[in-house]
């Protein structure tokens, strides 16, 4: 079976503590402290895999535990530093927190390997507190705790083109025609229980791939059937041909089906509805009245609505050439980029909520000052420098009730607010 969706729980190790002891040598009887450093905890990292296109290991094994540092020992002696725990993806997959469902990060395009649970570090034995007024400390400084998470992995699958319609409709019929993908094909619904994929090769033009995302039912959006499975495999492309029975085999209207297959994209993702998108009138050479008619029905329903229609017979290949180079130039227009989905989650920066922060206002220098460890933590881990570091930085005050405590205050447009020697300008 074809597996898109898995919950997992992950543990990066614990760094080892460090540890406690002095020199004790034949001729040092009080000899100085030597106690060594602990051990770096494992960390989960995560990379793609071109080997592994489902997710379906991780629906069998739940727990992903990177092994603990082990403790610093006497003599100096550093502890062992943990083991990683690499978890291999698929590429195409989008890793969010399970609770909240924020993306975490976006397995696809450029990004192939990723820390998503930095290890504890070690603690420093005691040989580093000795002074000159303390030269024989007690005291050594404990590994930092592990890190954990759970974590909804969900595989999206990535294609230029989504082929998209009712079961039955033909689309496993026209991915066979245009590629040398091999579906299974069965006169039945529900047949494409798996996103399959097709290269399709043009003469004089630039290739694309295409997937047949699996039939769609009324409902879908809510979740009814496979809706969510399917619907998620056309997030990432960027035109979608929507095939449609036009002779109306299984006695249904085609004009309909196209409105509620569209309705079932738009409830599931607005930005879905407003993609570009062709409508391959189908099963040309099962129409014994008249062709003609039947197609100029549905174009004079859907192109004054900007879609495009044309007639096609994925069973003989009439019509398919025009649709595929038409899919081309549409392609050409529009950017190259990967469709990634943006960072919304920052498991380094997740703070404990009890955690205090304050907001003064210092007359004397006419600014309000924001501080404390959640504040620090984040500073440390944002680049101010980019847009997203900056877009996240004004999402994080918002959501830790920064900004409310300032306006509470009564913070002007244009006043100063400093955190930790940066200064910013208040803004709403």
């Amino acid at each position: 079976m074809f597996a898109d969706r898995a919950t997992i729980y992950v543990r990066s190790g614990k760094g080892g503590d460090g540890h406690v002891s002095f020199r004790r040598e034949k001729y040092v009887p009080n000899g100085g402290p030597d106690g060594g450093d602990g051990g770096k905890g494992g960390s989960v990292i995560l990379v793609t895999d071109k080997g592994v296109n489902t997710l379906a290991d991780f629906r069998h094994k739940r727990k992903y535990l990177a092994t603990h540092g082990e403790d610093g020992g006497k003599k100096n002696c550093r502890g062992k530093n943990g083991e990683d725990i690499i978890l291999k993806l698929p590429e195409g997959t989008v890793v969010k927190e399970a609770e909240s469902g924020k993306v975490i990060v976006d397995m696809s395009g450029d990004m192939n390997r990723f820390v998503l649970l930095e290890g504890g570090r070690g603690g420093n034995g005691n040989q580093h507190y000795a002074t000159s007024t303390m030269q024989a400390p007690k005291y050594a400084q404990p590994g930092e705790p592990a890190k954990e998470l759970n974590l909804m992995l969900e595989l999206k699958v990535i294609a230029d083109v989504g082929l998209v319609g009712f079961p039955n409709v033909g689309k496993s019929t026209f991915l066979t025609k245009i590629s040398n993908a091999r579906p299974e094909i069965a006169n039945y619904h529900f047949t494409t229980l798996s996103p399959h994929l097709g290269v399709v090769d043009l003469k004089d033009a630039k290739g694309y791939v295409v997937a047949d995302i699996p039939g769609l039912i009324e409902g879908a959006s809510q979740g009814v059937g496979l809706g969510h499975e399917f619907l998620r495999h056309v997030e990432r492309t960027k035109v979608l041909i929507h095939i449609v029975d036009a002779a109306g085999s299984e006695g249904r209207d085609p004009i309909e089906d196209i409105y509620a297959i569209n309705k079932e994209l738009e409830m599931y993702n607005t930005e879905l509805a407003h993609r570009p998108q062709i409508i391959a009138a189908n099963k040309l050479d099962l129409i014994y009245d008249d062709p003609d008619s039947v197609i100029k029905k549905i174009k004079d329903e859907f192109e004054p609505q900007g879609y495009l229609v044309y007639p096609m017979s994925a069973a003989t290949g009439q019509g398919i050439s025009d649709i595929l180079y038409k899919v081309r130039n549409m392609l050409d227009e529009i950017p190259d980029a990967p469709v990634i989905f943006e960072r919304e989650y920052y498991p380094e920066i997740q703070v404990d909520e009890s955690e205090p922060f304050t907001v003064e206002y210092d007359a004397e220098n006419d600014e309000y000052v924001v501080e404390g460890p959640r504040i620090e933590k984040m500073l440390g881990y944002t680049n101010l420098e980019s847009e997203k570091g900056f877009v996240f930085f004004q999402k994080f005050l918002k959501e830790n009730g920064i900004l409310k405590e300032l306006e509470n205050m009564g913070i002007e447009e244009g006043s100063t607010v400093r955190m930790y020697g940066l200064q910013f300008d208040y803004y709403k």
